[in-house]
């Protein structure tokens, strides 16, 4: 398959899938997401491949969905315009970037500068979490009129605790990268220069190991969630199935795009 909005290759054991919107903070359009799942799938089927790689080309990590394209495509009156855009996401994004949770091989996400949105929980599905010294983090659906998604909602309060995921998702505030290594949300902050190095040193460590002892831990790991991780991926998309289609978020996606405050209603 070939990729416009990603870039992904394989190379000593390791898989790199990197983000490759550039321009627009490798904001995801419905074909990111597509492509996205097409390179996780390729690697889980590849025994070759024991480690992935996530980052982003440029500047930013992931500034999250693409507004133009995905919130403000079409006009929101038009009630078949907007049905058709809220099953598209919640077929394909869903299915998409949230298959790095069901992913049987370690992955790790090189942070390498703002990750807000769906950008924050494409990093928080990986396992491991490097970030450079010009990495951000932000949970800011709610200033979209929307719900905190798969990360933010499951694997935040893991790492950070339940009061202090509450509070990023709430408030949809954007944390820098020391604030994110004191709480617990990346392992380490490295220097940006150094951070492909810091994170290929490590896929190396990890891929030099019994892959099929590997590939067993982590399904470990996600059996420790105790609950079943699909059916919990449902109820997200059915509770911002609802959402898409509410005046707030509306008026968050546009006022995003107008670079104004968002003015709320609650309907």
């Amino acid at each position: 398959m070939a990729f416009q909005d990603i870039l992904y290759d394989k190379t000593d054991h390791i898989a790199q899938l990197r983000l490759n919107r550039p321009q627009r903070l490798n904001a995801l359009t419905f074909n990111s997401y597509r492509e996205i799942l097409a390179a996780l799938q390729d690697a889980a089927r590849d025994d070759d491949v024991r480690v992935v790689l996530v980052t982003g080309e440029g500047r930013g990590f992931c500034s999250g969905d693409d507004v133009q394209e995905i919130f403000l495509s079409s006009t929101p009156e038009h009630v078949g315009r907007v049905k058709s855009r809220i099953d598209e996401l919640t077929g394909v994004i869903h299915v998409g970037a949230d298959e790095l949770l069901f992913l049987d091989k370690p992955t790790i996400a090189a942070v390498n500068g703002p990750a807000v949105g769906y950008g924050m929980d494409i990093a928080l599905m990986c396992d491991i979490r490097i970030a450079s010294e010009r990495a951000r983090f932000g949970e800011v659906f709610v200033k979209r009129g929307l719900m905190g998604e798969t990360g933010g909602l499951i694997v935040l309060p893991r790492l950070v605790g339940w009061e202090k995921a509450a509070e990023l998702i709430f408030t949809g505030d954007v944390i820098d990268a020391p604030e994110a290594q004191r709480i617990g949300l990346v392992s380490r902050v490295v220097p940006h220069e150094e951070l492909m190095d810091a994170t290929l040193e490590l896929a190396r460590r990890i891929a030099a190991n019994a892959p099929l002892g590997v590939r067993l831990s982590k399904q470990g790991l996600r059996r420790s969630f105790g609950f079943d991780l699909r059916a919990f991926l449902e109820w997200v998309a059915t509770c911002q199935r609802l959402l898409f289609q509410t005046e707030d978020h509306r008026e968050g996606a546009r006022s995003f795009a107008e670079k104004r405050a968002a003015v709320f209603k609650g309907r």
